[in-house]
């Protein structure tokens, strides 16, 4: 498994994965985070834009994760951020879909709307186009919240091409799900 992590954080930071690795990583993450929670006795929540489902695929690609995960938005769309998730219209005019308080307001709003302890929420520019200088194709933003109140944000810039910005997406996401765990001490059961 160390293996796997230390993989993972080179991905992370050259942008450069075999597919088949990077899968397996995948896996490896969300089955790590799915035993976390589900020793806890805790439900997640995903809220993702850029990488339109991903994560909740790659949760629910483990057997048993109905038991640590409720549900999944995919929220592309800034109209559906605003109805499904609550991130406020004077956010994403003042600040646009890609920031780290449109991430933070979507994991607010994915916990509000379901049953869930821990959010996360992805928002991003997976490209090829859709990159300005202000914010360039390979810049994502997130949100990890717990709902007594720990609130994690980040923004990164990867590089690579649209599956390979999302693919890194989600392996952040996941990682960034482990952190926040660690960083939190409350169960549930």
């Amino acid at each position: 498994m160390k293996d796997i992590f230390k993989h993972v954080n080179n991905s992370l930071n050259t942008g450069k994965t075999e597919i088949s690795d990077s899968k397996q990583a995948i896996i490896c993450l969300a089955a790590e985070v799915g035993e976390r929670l589900r020793q806890r006795g805790l439900l997640l929540v995903s809220a993702e834009s850029c990488t339109g489902g991903w994560l909740g695929q790659a949760v629910t690609a483990i057997a048993g994760s109905s038991l640590w995960y409720d549900r999944g938005f995919i929220t592309y769309s800034n109209r559906s951020k605003n109805e499904m998730l609550g991130v406020s219209i004077a956010t994403l005019e003042k600040y646009g879909a890609v920031s780290e308080i449109t991430a933070q307001e979507m994991a607010s709003g994915a916990q509000k709307n379901s049953h869930a302890q821990v959010s996360v929420a992805i928002t991003g520019i997976a490209g090829p186009s859709g990159g300005n200088k202000a914010k360039p194709v390979g810049t994502v933003c997130f949100a990890w919240l717990f709902t007594e109140g720990l609130l994690n944000s980040e923004t990164c810039f990867f590089t690579g091409d649209r599956e390979s910005v999302r693919r890194q997406s989600v392996m952040k996401a996941l990682q960034g799900l482990l952190k926040l765990l660690d960083e939190s001490s409350i169960h549930v059961v």
